[in-house]
């Protein structure tokens, strides 16, 4: 399991270049060198640096403006980021997380969506904040479906479920506040040790660095982020429908310096109703199954119960062959 008190190692993860590819169009033999290092990389390490041109870097920078600007808001309006789903919604500090804040956008890649989230916090409307949440949620989500599918790709299993594994998710964006520590006494863990519970996650954050990634070996990986680059790690739920063959990373956010840390991470997410499942095809005697099918919301509600926050895996607990 993760642990929150290890020094960090000089090894990096990999960094994969899709700026020269046409997401919605690509030449086959740029898609196929790329998805063999996207495949190598998500076995190996669950994760890895995506270089992303078609998301300029004026859009990053707007981005990182609006989440200045929506977190400098008073808490009482923050707080009417509601929901009734597990971690969506405002989520404040903690005696345990005092560094950390986030908010959660549903749908943030359609109109409606932003809207909803925009109408919360502006009763009088924000329209340039709008427009950019909408067109930098719009293209991570073309990564997000490009990597995926190069993931069914390489298991072979494209002609019965790419549309399955396209269609089973939605998407939110939780953008995150780590302010810096006022004093020597406050914790610097911004985020503690922890796997995603969702299918994939594409992350954007400002210019102050501190996440770390844990390697298959258990040492810890400081990220450092470079330009154009997106952080992109598989979560529980693709570890899940993929029977084990990807690696899904603990990770931490360790806040060394005195400035202040925003992050933006777009997570696909299982819809309701629908079961986490192994296709038939990838499950054998070399690889036999290990979870039962599952609802995400409903293993979100188990997580959250106190059995749920005392096992090293939930997922394995709750749903584990």
């Amino acid at each position: 399991m993760g642990s929150d008190h290890q020094e960090t190692t000089s090894v990096r993860i990999p960094t994969i270049d899709f700026s020269d590819m046409d997401l919605k169009a690509p030449a086959a033999s740029c898609w196929n060198m790329v998805k063999s290092q996207v495949w190598e990389a998500v076995q190996e390490y669950g994760c890895f640096q995506a270089t992303y041109g078609d998301l300029p870097q004026q859009l990053r920078q707007a981005m990182d403006a609006a989440m200045e600007e929506v977190f400098s808001l008073p808490v009482e309006a923050k707080r009417r980021n509601v929901s009734d789903k597990p971690l969506h919604g405002y989520i404040g500090s903690s005696p345990v997380m005092p560094l950390y804040e986030s908010l959660g956008i549903d749908d943030p890649e359609t109109d409606h969506g932003v809207q909803s989230f925009t109408n919360v916090m502006w009763p009088s409307g924000h329209a340039k904040f709008s427009e950019i949440v909408l067109s930098f949620s719009k293209k991570l989500s073309e990564l997000d479906q490009a990597i995926r599918r190069m993931s069914v790709e390489s298991l072979g299993v494209e002609k019965k479920y790419m549309e399955e594994q396209l269609n089973s998710t939605c998407y939110q964006l939780r953008l995150t506040h780590y302010r810096e520590p006022q004093t020597v006494q406050e914790k610097k863990i911004g985020l503690k040790a922890h796997v995603d519970q969702n299918t994939l996650t594409i992350l954007h954050q400002n210019h102050v660095d501190g996440l770390d990634v844990q390697t298959r070996d258990g040492e810890w990986i400081s990220v450092k982020f470079a330009p154009q680059c997106f952080l992109v790690l598989v979560g529980e739920s693709f570890n899940a429908w993929t029977n084990g063959r990807l690696q899904c990373p603990y990770h931490r956010v360790m806040i060394r310096g005195h400035t202040a840390r925003l992050s933006a991470g777009l997570f696909a997410i299982p819809k309701q109703g629908y079961m986490v499942k192994a296709p038939q095809e990838l499950v054998d005697e070399e690889h036999p199954l290990l979870f039962k099918p599952y609802d995400y919301i409903d293993y979100l509600k188990l997580r959250s119960k106190e059995i749920g926050k005392s096992v090293e895996s939930p997922l394995k607990a709750y749903f584990g062959v």
